[in-house]
């Protein structure tokens, strides 16, 4: 069944404006609730801020003050939009708790789009990033245990392995390192310009929660991880975002956000198992359709341009699904856990000059590799516990990933360090 949003009839943008009760929504119960609803719910948050930015930035960038006053109306609604979304998260979820619900979403919607990806450029992009983020569950799932006493196999539902990834230490690369190739919307697939929006906005969230509570954590260790990793996010945002199209005017742009939107709600809708928050996916999907059309109309009235210039092939390519991708994951970390960026491409540590930004950066950042905060998490967990905490179907790819009473530090970090 195809669906094309612009065939779609649209509210009337005063029909979107909500009340305080419309926006204040009941939260979901997080020991009832399918692992894969927690994530889309951070998926559509990340959605919202990304889209309320863009429109900021537009704000910023456009010296039409009607056309600034048509995108203010939508950035509001988008902005009511995130405030309900954001408010399902419940009150007695921890930040960690939380945090392992993002690093789910990463693995398993970057392992999704990486599988159906037809740029090898994109694929490539999401199956680097992937391991490094599939790692920080990892790091982070140690800490849970650690100090609230709880096992992340049974918040991620065991739909998603934890185990060791891509080391941390190895995802500190130079900033020079982290610029990919952008897309050319003209001869990109429509779902490769969807999976880059969407990734870059899923990855912006998660950058944008560590930013903001670092600080709130309750101990020194930390609010030390969540400020490494989110130094991470930084380099996956960048990395990310450099993959969009460059040449995009504004007003396309605006119509490709509330395209993605459209196409982003319309998947969580059919994806969800949740039947009260399904309703909510129904409602923001109605609302997108709307800010779809008012996008549509600006790019006719300022660009002179229908939609079709843009979105020749307007139906909605396959939608997303979060599930499970256990062995798509252990695949791609067997056959590339010592890569890492250089350039704008990708290159094997063993295969690196000495004098590459890589070792630069890393023997600025990594003055003491044994004191690196996502290590010494692993090191203080195998001295309380006797061994790190783990949920593995199987024995780990890499063999010296399997002792689970040594950390390594090492593998892709130090120049031809093998297995």
């Amino acid at each position: 069944m195809t669906f094309n949003p612009f065939k779609e009839k649209p509210r009337k943008m005063d029909e979107t404006i909500m009340s305080w009760n419309d926006m204040y929504v009941k939260s979901y119960d997080k020991n009832e609730v399918s692992p894969y609803t927690k994530t889309r719910c951070i998926l559509a948050n990340g959605t919202e801020y990304e889209a309320t930015w863009c429109k900021h930035h537009f704000n910023r960038h456009y010296p039409d003050n009607e056309a600034r006053r048509q995108v203010a109306l939508l950035r509001r609604n988008e902005q009511q939009q995130q405030k309900m979304i954001s408010l399902l998260k419940p009150i007695d979820e921890s930040l960690l708790e939380t945090t392992i619900a993002y690093e789910q979403l990463a693995v398993d919607l970057t392992a999704f789009l990486a599988q159906r990806a037809d740029d090898a450029n994109v694929k490539m992009a999401l199956d680097f990033a992937l391991l490094e983020d599939f790692d920080h569950l990892y790091r982070y799932a140690n800490m849970l245990e650690a100090d609230m006493g709880l096992h992340a196999e049974r918040l991620v539902g065991k739909y998603t392995e934890i185990m060791p990834g891509r080391p941390t230490i190895a995802h500190h690369r130079h900033p020079l390192d982290n610029i990919r190739p952008s897309i050319n919307n003209k001869k990109a697939s429509l779902a490769t310009q969807l999976d880059v929006g969407i990734i870059t906005a899923a990855e912006q969230q998660t950058m944008n929660y560590y930013m903001n509570i670092a600080q709130f954590y309750a101990n020194q260790r930390g609010r030390e991880l969540y400020a490494e990793i989110g130094m991470v996010e930084e380099e996956h945002v960048t990395h990310y975002g450099s993959l969009i199209d460059t040449k995009a005017t504004l007003f396309e742009s605006l119509l490709m956000h509330e395209y993605t939107e459209c196409y982003i709600y319309y998947s969580l809708l059919n994806d969800e198992s949740d039947n009260k928050i399904k309703k909510i996916w129904e409602i923001l999907l109605e609302q997108e359709i709307a800010h779809l059309h008012v996008a549509k109309e600006l790019l006719q009235k300022y660009e002179g341009k229908e939609y079709h210039q843009v979105i020749p092939d307007a139906n909605f390519p396959m939608l997303l699904k979060l599930q499970e991708n256990k062995n798509y994951v252990r695949e791609v970390l067997k056959n590339t856990v010592t890569l890492t960026a250089e350039g704008e491409g990708y290159t094997d540590v063993c295969d690196l000059k000495d004098n590459s930004t890589y070792f630069i950066y890393q023997n600025t950042v990594n003055t003491k590799p044994e004191c690196e905060r996502g290590h010494t998490i692993i090191k203080e967990h195998i001295k309380e516990f006797n061994q790190d905490y783990r949920y593995e179907e199987s024995e780990h790819p890499i063999e010296c990933l399997r002792d689970r009473t040594k950390d390594n530090y090492s593998l892709g970090v130090k120049k031809c360090e093998k297995c």
